[in-house]
Parts: structure tokens; sequence; C-alpha cells
């Protein structure tokens, strides 16, 4: 019995362990090269709907603006997700990877692999993107209902996106 206890004991540290964030599991393949970071200030929507007998609060995209190092808005994060800068260039990604926040109560941090470009300009070199130092953004814990079906709840947070290409 005493073996028995031990065992499980060290199955559940194990299965903790295993389960914490490990930010490196969000980084870009290697060789692949910084090529912008910004920060993200907006929301994240979310949208009361019935999913079979259930309420719940379902994830409809971000709306955010995205600032350079020196805090001057420089572009836009919206559904796709997409990025555009004002140089006119955008990219849409695709999740590749992703791990809880480290912080409680923020978005998950995500490795994205661009899925399409427009443009000409910074973007266009992008090959993935990572979104990592999130707070807030998680959707509502209550408020969707039967009187709510059809509400959006928008949820302020940040992020830092870094944009990465193609080793040289």
């Amino acid at each position: 019995m005493k073996h028995a206890c031990l065992a499980a004991t060290a199955i559940l540290v194990l299965s903790a362990v295993a389960g914490r964030a490990d930010p490196a599991s969000i980084n870009p393949p290697p060789g692949a090269k910084p090529i912008l970071e910004l920060n993200a200030d907006g929301v994240q929507i979310y949208m009361c709907a019935t999913t079979g007998p259930k309420f719940e609060w379902v994830f409809k995209g971000p709306e955010a603006n995205l600032f350079d190092a020196e805090n001057r808005q420089v572009g836009l994060h919206f559904g796709g997700p997409t990025w555009k800068l004002d140089d006119g260039s955008a990219v849409v990604g695709e999740v590749a990877a992703k791990i809880d926040a480290p912080q409680p109560g923020a978005i998950q941090w995500l490795l994205l692999r661009a899925k399409s470009h427009q443009g000409t300009g910074t973007l266009t070199a992008v090959t993935f993107i990572r979104r990592a130092q999130t707070k807030g953004g998680i959707a509502p814990a209550a408020g969707c209902d039967a009187d709510h079906v059809g509400f959006a709840a928008r949820i302020r947070y940040s992020a830092v996106y870094t944009f990465f290409g193609s080793p040289s």
C-alpha cells in the first residue's frame, strides 16, 4: 500500500511538472530571425452563445492597436488573426503552438505560423509570430445566459508580438 501511495504521488508530481508552461515551446524554429517587436493594447472580443444545452462565451477575435518601442502607433491587430502595419503590409497567422500564460487571468501565449501576406513592407517577410507577456483578455467567468445570447464582451488585454523571418 505504501508503494502504491508513493507511486501515485510521483505520478501526480510528474503530471504537475509536465503541465507547466514552457516558454521555449512557443519559440520559432531554430535560425528564425526577429524582424520586429510590437506592443498590443486592445480587447479580446467574446460573444455569448448557446453550445448545445449550455451558454458560454465564445471567442470572436481581437481588436488592438500596435505600438513600437517609442510608443508610436504603427498598426492594428484584428480578426484573422491579422496584423497590419501603416506601411501597407499585413500578415495572417494560424496557431502552431500555445501554452498557458504564467500570469493568472491572462490569455495564452502563442506561436503562430504565417498563413498569408498582403501588400509590401515589413510584414511580408514574416514566417512566425509569437504572442507573449499577455495581461488580461480571458473570457468572462459569468454573465452568459439565455437573456444575453448574442451580446459581446470586450475584455481588455495587452501583449507583446514578436515577428520572425526565415534564416538568411
